[in-house]
């Protein structure tokens, strides 16, 4: 007995080191292994030149690929013109004219002044072979106060980022049910699009072009209803992938920091599907190039946006599938299935957002050392008798779900890591009717809210409490 208490209690110290230490595991692996070579030697890669005239255009062509080999895709166009309309229209990144006395090289630094520099560099060693002095004429100029052109970045920073918080956070307003979910991104991301633009315009970081607002309103708002549709399906591990995507991933590819043709091209096609890096490219085209090159970014947002409207309707099905209530239920009025419904597992929290979780705990006795339960109580049926598998939900005054769990074999169920002060418990299962009460959770005392006959709660600390219908 002796030897099994030991292992039972080693397997529990395994556990409990797993479950706190997995998350900064997988965001320092993913940090090391994507911010570092996507960003550690940012060179050329498939660059788009346009160079006038055919003949200069394979002359070119041979030279850069002998100095950057794979750096470069040169493709001739018409004329001089041909060759600057190519750089604003955003089919190419740089364009080239073999002028007889001097060589030009039209190239835009709101593409990132890095690039700038290295097309610079590299087409001053093509020209210098034939002893010509190269001309570099910038047709797409960044603000004054944008030197380096990556100011961009830190702005889609913002109406990105906290996207991802605001989904979190309101993954706790239980008492919302998904369209007030919607309205609520809706509302915060037309705030931040406002105030970042006219931040920016306001200390001259930016072009007064008020379209970029409609791109930052659609950035916020994928980002957003993308976590929110992702959540119900990830479950616990929700802070990992939701992380991974919108930070990890979508950062060091964004183009923000290193211009997405100078990345390696793994992480160039990353760059293609990432928000950030569309949103960034939306608002360089809305700002910079009269609104060229914009469509695909943006349909790439309303992707975003349309794949988490897309989970949060398969979701929903799912639940009322389970419950067998009807398809509305819950998404009319109130909180619905979706926060007094079936036992969904864990809640879904990001643990950056507090220092102190409240969670269930197993029902058993605890020793010193061991977390003490805050709040415990049974279930039962009108017959008496346990009910096992029972969800059961607590809720703040402000309709925050703090903590979620499940009745075990006897109905018993206990949380703990509860902060003092008056609470909503919710009761939900199959054999019965969702039902919610209130208790008084105080400091070094062990609130009690059993359940019977029809939820009905009793006990020292318990109001009796009416059943409420899942759809109210």
């Amino acid at each position: 007995m002796a030897q099994r208490a030991e292992r039972s209690k080693g397997r529990s110290v395994v556990m409990a080191l797993a479950e706190a230490l997995w998350f900064p595991v997988c965001l320092f692996l993913g940090m090391l292994f994507v911010f570092a070579p996507a960003l550690h030697a940012p060179k050329p890669h498939h660059v788009k030149v346009a160079v006038a005239g055919s003949a200069v255009a394979e002359r070119v062509g041979d030279a850069l690929g002998t100095k950057v080999p794979g750096g470069f895709d040169v493709t001739a166009v018409a004329d001089r013109r041909a060759a600057r309309q190519a750089v604003l229209g955003r089919d190419a990144v740089a364009g080239f004219v073999q002028d007889r006395r001097h060589p030009v090289l039209y190239v835009a630094k709101a593409n990132g002044a890095s690039l700038e520099q290295t097309l610079t560099q590299v087409f001053t060693r093509v020209t210098a072979e034939s002893h010509r002095h190269l001309t570099v004429t910038d047709v797409a100029p960044t603000e004054k106060q944008d030197e380096l052109g990556t100011t961009l970045l830190y702005f889609a920073l913002a109406w990105s980022v906290p996207a991802y918080v605001l989904a979190t956070t309101l993954l706790r307003a239980v008492t919302f049910n998904r369209r007030k979910k919607l309205l609520t991104v809706a509302g915060v991301a037309a705030g931040y699009s406002a105030i970042g633009f006219y931040a920016g315009l306001g200390l001259g970081y930016i072009p007064d072009e008020p379209a970029a607002m409609a791109v930052s309103f659609l950035l916020t708002t994928a980002v957003a209803t993308a976590a929110l549709g992702l959540a119900p399906f990830v479950r616990q591990f929700f802070p990992a992938v939701a992380m991974g995507l919108f930070i990890v991933l979508s950062v060091p590819t964004s183009g923000g920091a290193v211009p997405a043709a100078m990345l390696p091209p793994f992480f160039q096609d990353v760059h293609r599907v990432m928000p950030l890096a569309n949103g960034i490219d939306a608002l360089r085209g809305v700002l910079y190039f009269d609104g060229a090159g914009v469509a695909e970014p943006v349909l790439v947002l309303c992707a975003w946006f349309a794949a988490g409207v897309a989970l949060l309707g398969l979701d929903l099905w799912l639940r009322t599938r389970r419950s067998g209530a009807p398809a509305t239920a819950g998404d009319e009025t109130g909180a619905g299935d979706e926060e007094t419904g079936v036992a969904d597992g864990p809640p879904v929290e990001d643990p950056a957002l507090e220092t102190r979780r409240p969670a269930g705990l197993p029902v058993h006795a605890h020793h010193f050392g061991e977390p003490v339960p805050v709040l415990s109580g049974r279930v039962q049926d009108e017959e008496g008798r346990p009910v096992r598998g029972a969800a059961v939900t607590v809720i703040d005054g402000r309709g925050r779900q703090l903590a979620r769990s499940v009745t075990d074999g006897t109905g018993e169920y206990a949380v703990t890591g509860l902060s003092e002060g008056r609470l909503s418990v919710v009761v939900s299962a199959t054999a019965l009717h969702p039902v919610v009460h209130q208790t008084l959770v105080r400091t070094g005392t062990t609130a009690r809210a059993d359940f019977a006959r029809r939820g009905r709660p009793q006990g020292r600390h318990a109001k009796p409490a009416q059943a409420v219908d899942a759809r109210s």
